[in-house]
Formats: C-alpha cells, sequence, structure tokens
C-alpha cells in the first residue's frame, strides 16, 4: 500500500507540475520587463506615462484571456486550455522581441496578454481538480511557485543580457519568452485531462481510468467519482463509461448563478475569492517587483549593475520563500498563513515607507536607512511569498463548487489582473504626488484593512473536499460556529461508521 500511495501521489503532483508551468510565462514577463525597461526608456526614448502603460498594460489584456479561458476550459478540457495559452504567449513573446517601435511592442503586450490571461485561470483549476485534498494546498500553490521562478529568470535574463548592444538586449529579453512557451505546451499534451472536467461531460469511464492513477486506492479513487458525480448532478446509479450530463454542466446558467441569484454560500464564496484576490494586488506586490530598480535607485543605489543584481537578490528571496509556503500550507492551514503573511508585509513596508521618506528628506547618504529599505524590500517578499502570493490561488480554486469552479476563478483572475494593472500603470504618478514614501505608506494602509478582512470573513478550508465547501460558507461573520457545526457532524458520523 505505501508504495501505491507513493507511485500515485507521484503522478498527481507531476501533473500538477507541468500545468502550474504555465505561470512561468507571467512570471518571466513580469520580472523581465523590470529591467527590460530601463534599455526600452532609453533606446525608443519613451515617456514616463508610456512606461507605465507597457509596464502595466499586460494585465488589462490579460483580462480577455482568463474572461475566454473559463468558458474555453469547460468547453475544451483543461488540458487543452493550458496548450492554448503556451501557443498565444509564444506568439506574444515573438512579437515583442521584434518591435521596431512603441506600438509594435503594444501589440505584442497584447497578445502575450491574452495568453497569460488564459493560464493563469486554468493551472490552479486544474491543480486543485486532479489533487487529493490531504495535499490540495501543496498542489493549488505551484502556479504561485513557477510565477515566482518565472519572476527569477526574468530578472537573471535581465543581467545576462544587459551588456549587450542597447538595441538587442532588451529585445533578447523579451524574445527569449518564446522558449519556455514551447516546452510547456508540448509537455501538457502528455496529461491526463481533469476527471473533474470529465465527469462534467458525462465521461465517467474516461473519469475512472484518471482518479485511479491519481488517488492513493481504489477506494480513494470510487469515492472522489461518487463525489464529483454528485456535484455535477448525476446519479449515484450512474455506471456507463458515458452517460447523458445536465445541460449547465456546459456552462449555460453559470453566470446567473455566480451574480444574480447566488445562494448564501455563493454570494460569501465569491466575497471571499475576489476579495482575497483584490487584497493580494492592493497591497502593492507588483510596485515592488516591477519597480525594483526604480526602488533601489531611490534607496541610493545607483548604478545600472548594481540595481538589476539588487532585483535578483529580490526574485531569489520570492523563490525561496515560495518554496518554503507549499510545503507548509497543508501542515499550517490557510488562515494562520495568510495572516502571519500580511502582518509580516504591513511591518516591512511601513519599514520600507519610514526608510524612503528618510532617504528622499536627507541632503546626503544615510546608511543606516539604505540597508532598512533593502532589508524591508527582501523581507516584505518573503513574506508575502509564504502566504499571500500562493493562498489567493488555492483559496479561489478550491472554493468555488464544481459548476461555478471554472467562471468563478477567472473573475477572480480578472479582478486580480485589474487591480495588478492599476498599482502597476500609476506607481511612477503615485509616488510622484505624494512622495515614494508616501506611496508605500498608502499600501501598508490598504495591508491592514486586508488583515481585518481575512480575520473576520475567511473561513479555514485545510483538510476540507473540494464538495464539502458549500457547507462551511453562507454564514459570512458567524463562520467559526458553522466550521464547529460541520466538524461535530462528521465526529458523529465516524463515530456510527467506527461502531456499525
Amino acid at each position: 500500500m505505501a508504495g501505491s500511495k507513493a507511485k500515485t501521489n507521484k503522478y498527481a503532483l507531476a501533473c500538477s507540475i507541468l500545468a502550474s508551468m504555465t505561470s512561468i510565462l507571467l512570471g518571466y514577463d513580469i520580472g523581465v520587463m523590470s529591467g527590460a525597461i530601463i534599455y526600452i526608456q532609453k533606446d525608443l526614448k519613451i515617456t514616463d506615462v508610456q512606461t507605465e502603460v507597457v509596464m502595466g498594460i499586460l494585465n488589462l489584456y490579460s483580462l480577455i484571456g482568463s474572461a475566454a479561458a473559463g468558458r474555453t476550459s469547460d468547453w475544451i478540457g483543461r488540458r487543452y486550455t493550458i496548450v492554448f495559452a503556451g501557443v498565444i504567449f509564444f506568439a506574444g513573446a515573438l512579437l515583442m522581441g521584434f518591435a521596431t517601435n512603441y506600438a509594435f511592442l503594444m501589440a505584442g503586450r497584447f497578445v502575450a496578454g491574452v495568453g497569460v490571461g488564459f493560464a493563469m485561470m486554468i493551472a490552479p483549476v486544474y491543480a486543485a481538480e486532479v489533487s487529493p485534498p490531504a495535499s490540495r494546498g501543496l498542489f493549488t500553490s505551484l502556479p504561485e511557485v513557477f510565477i515566482n521562478i518565472g519572476i527569477l529568470l526574468g530578472y537573471v535574463s535581465n543581467v545576462a543580457f544587459s551588456g549587450l548592444p542597447l538595441d538587442i538586449g532588451w529585445r533578447l529579453m523579451l524574445g527569449i519568452g518564446a522558449v519556455p512557451s514551447v516546452i510547456i505546451a508540448l509537455g501538457v499534451l502528455f496529461m491526463p485531462e481533469s476527471p473533474r472536467w470529465l465527469v462534467m461531460q458525462g465521461r465517467l469511464g474516461d473519469a475512472k481510468k484518471v482518479l485511479g492513477k491519481i488517488s492513493n486506492s481504489p477506494e480513494e479513487a470510487s469515492i472522489r467519482l461518487i463525489e464529483i458525480k454528485e456535484a455535477a448532478g448525476i446519479p449515484e446509479s450512474s455506471h456507463d463509461d458515458v452517460v447523458p450530463v445536465p445541460k449547465r454542466n456546459h456552462g449555460e446558467g453559470v453566470w446567473r448563478e455566480l451574480l444574480i441569484s447566488p445562494t448564501p454560500a455563493v454570494r460569501h464564496i465569491l466575497l471571499c475569492a475576489i476579495g482575497i484576490h483584490f487584497f493580494q494586488q492592493a497591497s502593492g506586490i507588483d510596485s515592488v517587483v516591477l519597480y525594483s530598480p526604480v526602488i533601489f535607485e531611490k534607496a541610493g543605489i545607483k548604478s545600472d549593475s548594481d540595481k538589476l543584481l539588487a532585483t535578483v537578490a529580490v526574485g531569489f528571496t520570492k523563490t525561496v520563500f515560495i518554496l518554503v509556503a507549499t510545503f507548509l500550507l497543508d501542515r499550517v492551514g490557510r488562515r494562520p498563513m495568510v495572516l502571519s503573511s500580511m502582518g509580516g508585509m504591513i511591518v516591512s513596508i511601513m519599514c520600507l515607507a519610514t526608510g524612503l521618506t528618510v532617504i528622499d528628506q536627507a541632503d546626503h547618504k544615510i546608511m543606516w536607512a539604505i540597508a532598512l529599505c533593502t532589508a524591508s524590500i527582501m523581507f516584505y517578499v518573503a513574506f508575502f511569498s509564504i502566504g499571500m502570493g500562493p493562498i489567493a490561488w488555492v483559496y479561489s480554486s478550491e472554493t468555488f463548487p464544481l459548476r461555478l469552479r471554472a467562471q468563478g476563478c477567472s473573475m477572480g483572475v480578472a479582478l486580480n489582473r485589474c487591480i495588478s494593472a492599476l498599482i502597476s500603470m500609476t506607481f511612477i504618478t503615485l509616488y510622484k504626488g505624494i512622495t515614494i514614501g508616501g506611496a508605500f505608506y498608502l499600501y501598508g494602509a490598504i495591508s491592514i484593512v486586508a488583515w481585518l478582512f481575512f480575520f473576520t470573513l475567511l473561513p479555514e478550508t485545510q483538510g476540507k473536499t473540494l464538495e464539502e465547501m458549500e457547507s462551511l460558507f453562507g454564514t459570512f461573520f458567524r463562520w467559526r460556529t458553522t466550521l464547529r457545526e460541520l466538524n461535530e457532524r462528521k465526529r458523529e458520523k465516524n463515530m456510527i461508521e467506527m461502531s456499525s
């Protein structure tokens, strides 16, 4: 049994890793643009406003991809949607790499953004749908792991190509992003389709085969199939390889259930999923990641090479701590990690704001303030990666009911990208208007509101099956009472089963 368990867990983990690698595309773009923009500004002679637009517009373009990805993944399947995302990003990376002017570059940003939107929505959905409840936190945090790996690769690419002639270096930085998209698209073809999507199509025979591979035992596979069938509205007595399915499982009526006439449980889930995505970005992480060279310059680091090397250190720190988070999620729980993460971010960003304010007002170098700013940035990205980074994706992908999951997650991703675009497209204007210290004090204030939101409204979902989630939500601020009642019912059920 132990050997079987290890084998099946490895197979399910491998599937999630392959799907989640799609997120490298977003991470690479974020990381590489932070350094490439230094050389794009010099080569194409663009203004501050154009700089803000080119940095943040990909997030708005990704809304098109994330909005289409929910319905597309319900139509052609999770697996082929991931392939589609890779193909689109490949085209976008090539367009950016061959850009000869600002308009050409923006066209490449548009195509790449659509691909990123598809990738960001579908990767966590697939990971959640192949993962067993006991390790779902690890599996669904993998997209965030690969975003961070992509950011680090982008930063390294900046350093690697920064010594080339001005008109070649930044084009190679952007164009080489086409390489991972090809590898990902080919790798995904070896993955199985999501068992939950197969059941939604009435393909029970195919779903049984996949569940047999990603479950620890035949008994677990059987239980998971029964739960998925129930959530999909298929009678438990249906055992044929192909069965008819309710019409809504093809995507009809989902938006009505989500937005027009949601149940209290769905309304609560939607509020939590939307809220966690909003605050993940509104707390200012993209300003730190995208504009690291600018922040280090304001903190007193002047040479381009030193700024890029310091930025690589930021990427390395983010990547190390996201790896730590993946192994804690299913042991510690979602709530303790998200609350401690946001608490650490609040302290770090307030220290960063203070250090930058001191430096901004001084007429000479203040070494302790420079050291404080540098350390604060490292601690800020570390605290983000250990909680807020992965949990936004984990939480939204595991809480929505099966019939609403694809579209619900696409809404979360759409808001996430929209706020990211707002933050990244206003940072230069913001810090020139209220000082760079003032900008980070503002992000700190938003982070305090986020902590209060998470503390009062987010239930703990660790260890709950995807099919149990609806019973956990719906009472909003009284969710703790609901959780106690749910746990008590499970204990009573277990005692009855043991006694019989």
